[in-house]
């Protein structure tokens, strides 16, 4: 069987404590699609954020002197960097401008800009301005959606939550895995051969980066609101992983 990317229809704007897996069954009911041994479930971070509450409303933040600080170099909202600085480990690069970036390493390891805190498709309601926090911890998050998916549908199944990054040495984002479960984060080809016989010495691959990029065409990243994607057909992408596999450690990357 050819491999399929499908989306499921009919997912509703997720409020905080809504059922993330009773809303993928209906997605997949109003689909005509039933989950099989071996599919992969790919979810949208931005709902995986919206069910665990994870929007903060602004006028709730008070900035600290370091966010004032740091608004001020980079044209940035004090009250938003006083949260990227809350789910932050360390500043790694700062720029002004408009819009001024903050690129950080987050808590749970990544190196990306604001903490990936972002304010689009979010309800601001009548408050004012608020801003959507990732999860917080997304691997922990994807292992309890696939543990009731499971037991709901009665099928092995991998989830990942995708999310959009920027890379350095590349202009525009990509979706990657930032929570990964029942799947190969990482396929690891070393000692395997190619197709002329020759031994692969440093061919690891980023699966579920790759898996979260292919959903993320189907996704869209602006309007589509189509934020739950069924990837079928890939073979041998089971397994006992996280997205935390992926992450480089600090003492192997070049470039901090």
């Amino acid at each position: 069987m050819s491999a399929a990317l499908l989306p499921l229809p009919a997912i509703p704007d997720v409020k905080p404590g809504d059922d993330l897996p009773q809303l993928i069954g209906q997605g997949l009911e109003a689909a005509g699609l039933a989950l099989r041994h071996g599919d992969v479930i790919a979810v949208a971070q931005k709902i995986v954020s919206k069910a665990e509450g994870r929007q903060v409303a602004l006028d709730t933040i008070t900035p600290t002197a370091e966010a004032e600080a740091l608004a001020e170099e980079t044209g940035k909202d004090p009250r938003l960097v006083t949260l990227i600085l809350q789910e932050s480990r360390a500043v790694v690069r700062k720029r002004a401008g408009q819009p001024g970036v903050l690129v950080v390493e987050h808590l749970r390891g990544w190196v990306h800009a604001n903490a990936g805190i972002d304010q689009s498709n979010i309800d601001m309601g009548a408050g004012g301005d608020s801003a959507l926090l990732l999860p917080e911890d997304p691997d922990r998050s994807a292992a309890e959606l696939r543990d009731a998916l499971e037991a709901a549908h009665g099928v092995r199944l991998g989830v990942l939550i995708n999310d959009s990054f920027g890379r350095a040495w590349r202009m525009g984002t990509c979706g990657i895995a930032i929570g990964a479960s029942g799947l190969l984060a990482l396929q690891d080809l070393r000692g395997s051969e190619d197709r002329h016989g020759r031994r692969l010495e440093v061919s690891v691959v980023g699966l579920a980066d790759e898996l979260a990029g292919a959903a993320s065409v189907v996704m869209g990243q602006a309007a589509e609101g189509t934020p739950v994607v069924l990837l079928r057909g890939f073979p041998g992408v089971l397994g006992d992983g996280s997205a935390a596999d992926l992450i480089r450690p600090a003492a192997e990357d070049l470039f901090r």
